[in-house]
């Protein structure tokens, strides 16, 4: 399979995703979403000589994620965020590797938006999450570190690269703020389809990232 196949399998298993969403097809959803992520890693595979084993275990997190949000209930929401919080682990990881150096100085003052951010999400929700409250504040602050890694890398080496990764970053917590409005505080139709068009996005440009930095 070559690098254009594979990236026409991904895009077509992603509007197929969201086509199930918008016309309410629970099938699509069941077959699609799980294979958004696994189409990414074929993807991945065949547009780089040498597999970066961080991205790919951030990439297989992810569609855990993927597969445990698919159902209803705690247990699997639990499931499905534990999921998500370490494959930023990993991306987190990964960036970081990509540092020129680390100064505490310049990560905790690029922190300081993120952290705000964080903050208000977190004071807007608190009266909506009840027990929830904690794991959800325990993947905010993961999910912040994350685009504070990513905008340090940018301060670092301001190249296509570092780029692609803030805005991949900053796509992704966009999503995981309305998935947050859309489950704790008013559910709403077009907030469902927002989150995966976002979630995709966002996935995508990480990969971008990552074989930016391999050429």
């Amino acid at each position: 399979m070559n690098k254009k196949t594979a990236l026409f399998i991904f895009i077509s298993v992603a509007l197929l995703d969201v086509l199930g969403i918008i016309f309410e097809i629970e099938v699509l959803r069941l077959v699609f979403k799980p294979l958004i992520l696994l189409s990414l890693m074929a993807l991945y595979k065949v547009s780089v000589n040498r597999i970066n084993s961080m991205y790919l275990l951030g990439l297989v997190f992810s569609f855990s994620g993927d597969v445990f949000l698919l159902f209803e209930g705690k247990l699997f929401f639990i499931l499905g965020l534990g999921s998500f919080l370490l494959a930023h682990l990993f991306f987190i990881m990964l960036v970081v590797s990509w540092f020129k150096s680390i100064e505490i100085k310049q990560i905790a003052l690029t922190a300081i938006p993120f952290l705000l951010g964080v903050a208000g999400l977190l004071l807007f929700l608190k009266d909506y999450l009840g027990d929830m409250l904690i794991p959800v504040m325990v993947y905010a602050l993961i999910i912040g570190c994350f685009g504070t890694v990513s905008a340090v890398l940018y301060q670092q080496h301001k190249k296509n690269f570092a780029a692609t990764m803030l805005l991949g970053a900053l796509v992704f917590m966009s999503s995981d703020t309305i998935l947050s409005i859309n489950l704790f505080y008013k559910p709403q139709f077009i907030l469902s389809v927002l989150v995966m068009c976002t979630y995709v996005l966002a996935q995508y440009m990480i990969y971008r990232a990552v074989v930016l930095k391999a050429k």
